[in-house]
């Protein structure tokens, strides 16, 4: 797929047509060659494949104003398991449903998607603040959970918490990162009458055009070109585990103080916190495959990463992830726990290949889809009844599995 990377843009619409094979990267560098005033709500990591991001959702700092990729992809084509070429009217609106969300290769390959430019200003504004536990980090994670789901949904605050060493002691270093729809003076304004436990000052705010931005969440050095952006290749190769869960009520300090101390135990995993409301919160769960709208205060994305070959690195620092996942169950939803569904996580449960029985899945698919995933086996089912296309994790067909206890 990595091949058909085609980017077509329609000015007069505002709309682009884009292979699944191209970047968010190179994505955003063509939208930024037509326009200073358009952008698009996607992730912020340059080099992810555009297919698998959008059929998966596809989240970034733009949510809480646009909503999700998948909110403002219009069309599609796609081959289904009997090689018909597709579109949206040819394919049906439950068809088109499911791929918007439900992961594209569970219903046929996906070849490219026809999105939605969403409005931005000709300059935003973002800072990076980071502190450490010595600098009331507590109190200030604690503070960004009431309000970075309220605020003006033109802004976006991320925090990634990690652990780190300070002057040779073992502390909770906390980043914050923020994208701003605005001017610099009215983020600064913004954040100090919402959030002046922050300490922001009014240097520390930058205003740049928004493709900058991309390259500054990307974390590139300021005046680093765009050109960066077709690079394909990640910037360093390493091994990485994510997982992920969905807070909706704020964890108290105590807590707060506990998840730290058992982050500095493991020493690895980091935590990322992306806040919900606005646009989020807006739309229904039933809209299309992904169901985590509101109620939502904010997504945790776990990660671990490393370098070291070999099954005995890859053991521990798979434990490690596993054990911060184990001891955040008391502070996350519940019933089901949900899951990001592009944070792919064989923990929660795999298909028996070759014969995936309805039941198997719902163990996984639940936590991805909630209510939603009833109605993407009834697609799959009518769509792929053979379930020609399937993996550890994919959708399954009812039609399959009963025809697979019938050989038996």
């Amino acid at each position: 797929m990595f091949r058909l990377r085609s980017i077509v843009f329609d000015s007069e619409n505002a709309t682009v047509w884009i292979d699944s094979g191209a970047t968010l990267g190179q994505l955003y560098y063509q939208i930024a060659k037509q326009s200073k005033f358009h952008g698009f709500p996607a992730g912020v990591c340059p080099t992810v494949g555009v297919g698998g991001h959008f059929s998966g959702g596809g989240y970034g700092n733009l949510m809480r104003k646009y909503g999700l990729s998948v909110d403002n992809v219009v069309d599609a084509i796609m081959v289904d398991a009997s090689g018909n070429v597709l579109d949206r009217e040819t394919m049906g609106e439950d068809l088109f449903w499911a791929i918007r969300g439900g992961g594209g290769a569970s219903f046929g390959v996906i070849v490219s998607w026809k999105i939605n430019l969403v409005i931005v200003p000709k300059r935003v504004s973002v800072f990076r603040l980071q502190m450490t536990l010595e600098q009331g980090v507590t109190d200030i994670v604690y503070k960004w959970q009431l309000v970075a789901n309220e605020i003006d949904d033109e802004l976006f605050i991320r925090v990634v918490v990690l652990p780190s060493i300070n002057e040779g002691q073992k502390t909770i270093k906390a980043k914050f990162v923020a994208l701003f729809l605005g001017n610099a003076q009215r983020l600064f304004d913004l954040v100090n009458e919402k959030f002046p436990e922050l300490g922001l000052q009014r240097e520390e705010c930058l205003e740049m055009s928004w493709v900058e931005s991309v390259l500054f969440w990307a974390n590139y050095a300021n005046g680093t070109s765009a050109d960066v952006l077709l690079d394909r290749m990640p910037q360093s190769e390493k091994f990485l585990k994510k997982k992920s869960d969905y807070v909706q009520n704020p964890i108290s300090k105590d807590d707060l103080e506990g998840i730290w101390k058992k982050m500095m135990e493991l020493e690895k995993p980091a935590m990322t916190f992306n806040p919900y409301g606005g646009r989020m919160s807006e739309i229904l769960e039933s809209e299309t495959p992904f169901p985590h709208r509101a109620g939502n205060v904010f997504k945790i994305q776990y990660s671990v990463t490393w370098k070291e070959g070999g099954d005995e690195a890859a053991h521990t620092n798979l434990n490690r992830i596993r054990k911060l996942y184990d001891y955040m169950t008391p502070y996350v939803s519940n019933s089901p726990r949900a899951s990001y569904l592009n944070y792919r996580d064989v923990d929660l449960g795999v298909n028996q290949m070759g014969s995936a029985s309805y039941s198997e899945a719902r163990i996984w698919g639940n936590k991805y889809f909630k209510s939603n995933f009833d109605r993407l086996v009834n697609v799959k089912s009518v769509v792929d009844p053979e379930d020609f296309f399937r993996y550890e994790q994919s959708i399954p067909s009812v039609a399959a599995w009963r025809n697979s206890m019938l050989e038996e």
